[in-house]
């Protein structure tokens, strides 16, 4: 065995750690709701942690940052997008209802989010549902079947449901439920120290995608094989 050869379904161990880059990226299956079968299309500086899956027609943009253990599953509603410089935690999990959409610059999509969007901690992200740029979506937050403004605040556990519209830059405090359109139009302004909470966290993801290239390499698909981040082509070993 050569000298940086490990054995046979054996991780490859650099120094103290394990580099152990198993993610999933693969198309959806095809069914009597979802018919076509289509990959995900990734852009080359985005980053997809250990133990996630990005299935179906999903886009996702430059810079983003998908963290461990995150389900993004367009194999139901679909398509959906990730806007640049967008972060989905540790446990986030995004899925669609079959058939609902929402509207963004003249498409249609299951989900939209925008740009320099934070999806904190095990939050839900169901489509239909649109997160308008910089929004931050707080930790076990559930929205669906809403639009999210930009620059929202949305504090832990919060649900956005109900068809609302949330304008732009409102703050939903820990804990509240917003189910209609009056309450969300009751919503504060966002203080500017959650502004810059979500800024903070924001400059903090926003760091990973290329810090995390530089640990796990390059982007594996459900193959195995490491492929071109761009095109998802399996390349040869």
């Amino acid at each position: 065995m050569h000298e940086h050869q490990t054995a046979h379904n054996q991780p490859e161990q650099t120094g103290s750690t394990f580099n152990l880059n198993a993610h999933f990226i693969g198309p959806n299956p095809p069914t009597s709701f979802n018919p076509k079968s289509v990959m995900p299309t990734v852009a080359p500086t985005a980053s997809i942690g250990p133990f996630s899956s990005v299935i179906g027609d999903v886009t996702v943009c430059e810079n983003v940052f998908i963290a461990p253990n995150v389900s993004v599953r367009a194999d139901e509603g679909s398509p959906f997008y990730i806007g640049a410089h967008t972060n989905l935690q540790d446990g986030v999990i995004v899925h669609g209802l079959a058939g609902e959409k929402v509207a963004h610059n003249g498409r249609q999509y299951s989900i939209y989010i925008g740009e320099h969007v934070s999806c904190a901690h095990g939050c839900i992200v169901h489509g239909p549902c649109k997160i308008g740029d910089r929004a931050f979506i707080g930790f076990h937050t559930v929205v669906m079947n809403c639009i999210i403004g930009e620059g929202c605040v949305l504090s832990p556990n919060v649900l956005v449901t109900g068809g609302v519209k949330l304008p732009p830059d409102r703050f939903v405090p820990a804990g509240t439920i917003v189910d209609t359109q009056e309450k969300a139009d009751r919503l504060p302004p966002v203080p500017n120290n959650q502004v810059e909470f979500a800024q903070g966290v924001q400059n903090v993801n926003n760091a990973f995608p290329a810090a995390y290239a530089l640990t796990f390499g390059s982007v594996k698909c459900s193959c195995g094989l490491a492929c071109d981040r761009g095109t998802l082509k399996c390349i040869p070993e």
